[in-house]
């Protein structure tokens, strides 16, 4: 066999169980996860081969069986003991010191290879910490632990590697991965960058604006920003410089909306599901807070666009070249998406499970693709996309699995160390217990500690160690856990370390930093989002219609005078005066007072109805 034929085998191997244990449930906790991380290691390594094409690639061959071989074994020894480990508690023996080694390398050396080297250095570093930080001096020492503690935590028990978030990402986000994949492979994406073209070609900055509404709609159900650039960015990126977009601007414009997918409902990279775990709420609660700053986002990104469009007069794209509205709504492109939408909906509002919720999904997307194929596709090309579905989720899957567990790793020595609430009492203490001091020093360490790091695994890190010290403060565990997230997410776009930006700087040919410039101006009301969060309780759906209000015309002021400002919009038609406007709206929008946001909002309408009248255009 072949190592292609082997992945796939692999690949969908993963992918069935994946929907046998969303259909019909999962094993028990410890159980299920070793399944899960068994399969993920194993196809990680078909599908990252060690020193692959380079003549050490028989030595790569033999450290792979290594590393897979003590994985099978340390995930089988879990599975054949699972009720002698959940009912005694056993004390670590040398066996499973090996065992424990043996697969935390192979879950190291897996992250190393799907994401580099910053994220398995700082689960390293988290480890050495556990093992010798009670040599350290002052606070940051501990009582320290022995290897055999070590290995009780993090494998011989559920808190360690078989903890939260492995078992969110062999449960919840497996589902969610396949019914990512499995849209896609029906014609979803086709349809979400058909409509994309119709919705923003003919507009003003149509090309970018399409790159946005392509890229949100992709990146909604993509777990990386980074992934989604390369993948709609090599459709987009191109047709932007193709009309005339500067080649900055068109790589900014891709870099931002897709990681603007990354903090999107339904899936938020991920993190939607590790989260509701994390602070003990639903699923729909963390969707919801979610969903008025992921639109201000988009609005904002419009808004800068189309300014910046006006201004340089950038091309629209020619009407030869969008498809036809029959083809985007036909029934056979459509109905797969609402049914697969549907039944995901329906699962919630019977108060299913979120797997359970995504297996309807699946199941009503599934029916429904073949009910509208059948007769249309062979039935070998039908069976065969559904195949490839499964097996790109798959291998989707093994980035996935080998962060979580390699995050769930860090959480547990972070945990077991105290080192997270000492972090905390030091940036409290550092702040003077001011809440507004804290979160702009979180702020700034969020977006520190997020760069190259994927979604999920960014905010795992920041969760642990940074979201403490804000509700040590007083401030709401939803809205904290929010702040890092966004911080910690958007650190992809932001200079030095902006991953998204460098694989959209790269599809357009041109340098880095003028396009993380561009980024930022695109992004920049992202960097405000997180503090209303903190000043206005509605902007997570709280408080009442009239609080929800107040933070959806705050925010809704934010979007227009931002990017106006950075953009230099005009308003009245006097420069100075447009700037100073476009200042009084922001400070009116951040100020904490129930009739502020209104009467931003009316000095905004008020400045530009006066340069109507004056001749003057938002441009």
């Amino acid at each position: 066999m072949t190592l292609e034929r082997l992945q796939s085998a692999l690949a969908l191997v993963l992918g069935g169980f994946v929907f046998a244990t969303a259909a019909f449930g999962s094993y028990e906790g410890m159980v299920q996860r070793a399944l899960f991380l068994a399969l993920v290691i194993a196809l990680g390594a078909t599908l990252y081969p060690l020193w692959r094409g380079t003549r050490w690639r028989p030595a790569g061959i033999a450290i792979d069986l290594a590393l897979v071989g003590v994985t099978l074994a340390a995930c089988g020894y879990i599975v054949w003991n699972y009720e002698d480990i959940m009912a005694a508690l056993p004390w670590a023996t040398t066996v499973d010191k090996v065992l424990t080694l043996g697969l935390v390398v192979a879950i190291l050396e897996f992250g190393r290879r799907t994401v580099g080297v910053i994220f398995p250095a700082m689960v390293l570093v988290g480890l050495a910490y556990a093992l010798f930080g009670h040599l350290l001096p002052g606070g940051l020492s501990h009582r320290g632990f022995d290897t055999a503690f070590v290995t009780e935590t993090l494998f011989l028990g559920d808190l360690g590697v078989w903890g939260m978030l492995t078992g969110v990402a062999a449960t919840v986000v497996a589902t969610f991965v396949l019914f990512g994949a499995l849209l896609l492979h029906s014609g979803g994406g086709q349809t979400f960058m058909d409509l994309a073209m119709r919705l923003g070609g003919r507009q003003v900055g149509g090309a970018a604006k399409i790159a946005t509404i392509a890229s949100g709609l992709f990146g909604m159900i993509s777990g990386s920003a980074v992934a989604n650039v390369a993948t709609t960015g090599n459709f987009t990126i191109p047709m932007m410089i193709r009309l005339g977009y500067p080649r900055p601007f068109a790589a900014a414009v891709e870099a931002v909306a897709s990681t603007g997918g990354q903090i999107a409902p339904p899936i938020m990279g991920a993190a939607a599901f590790v989260m509701a775990e994390i602070l003990g709420v639903s699923y729909v609660t963390i969707i919801l807070a979610a969903a008025l700053p992921a639109l201000l986002f988009y609005l904002s990104v419009f808004v800068t666009v189309h300014v910046v469009s006006l201004r340089r007069g950038l091309a629209l794209v020619p009407a030869e070249e969008l498809p036809p509205w029959a083809d985007i709504v036909a029934p056979r492109r459509v109905l797969p998406i609402v049914a697969a939408l549907g039944g995901l909906c329906a699962g919630i509002l019977m108060g299913r499970s979120i797997t359970t919720a995504a297996f309807y999904g699946i199941a009503g997307l599934l029916v429904a693709y073949v009910a509208t194929q059948a007769g249309r596709l062979p039935p070998r090309e039908l069976f065969g996309r559904i195949v490839a579905g499964f097996e790109d989720a798959g291998k989707g899957l093994v980035i996935i699995g080998v962060l979580l567990a390699g995050a769930q790793i860090l959480v547990s020595m972070i945990n077991l160390t105290g080192i997270g609430v000492t972090l905390s009492s030091m940036i409290v203490s550092l702040a003077g217990d001011s809440a507004a001091l804290v979160a702009v020093i979180v702020a700034l360490v969020c977006l520190v500690m997020g760069m190259g790091l994927p979604t999920t695994a960014a905010y795992v890190l920041v969760a642990a160690v940074l979201a403490p010290a804000m509700i040590g403060v007083g401030i709401d565990p939803l809205a904290a856990h929010l702040f890092v997230f966004y911080f910690a997410t958007i650190s992809v776009i932001t200079p030095p370390v902006c991953v998204a930006v460098f694989v959209g700087a790269g599809i357009a040919r041109t340098n880095w930093l003028p396009a993380a410039f561009e980024a930022v101006r695109l992004g920049a009301v992202t960097y405000v989002v997180p503090f209303m969060l903190l000043l206005y309780p509605g902007m997570t759906m709280r408080g009442g219609p009239l609080a929800i209000m107040e933070a959806a015309v705050s925010g809704v002021v934010l979007v227009l005078a931002i990017p106006g400002l950075l953009s230099g919009a005009r308003l009245t038609g006097a420069k100075i005066a447009d700037g100073g406007v476009f200042l009084v709206a922001i400070a009116l929008a951040i100020w904490p007072h129930d009739v502020a946001p209104f009467a931003a909002l009316a000095l905004l309408v008020g400045a530009r109805v006066l340069g109507t009248r004056r001749g003057e255009v938002l441009a």
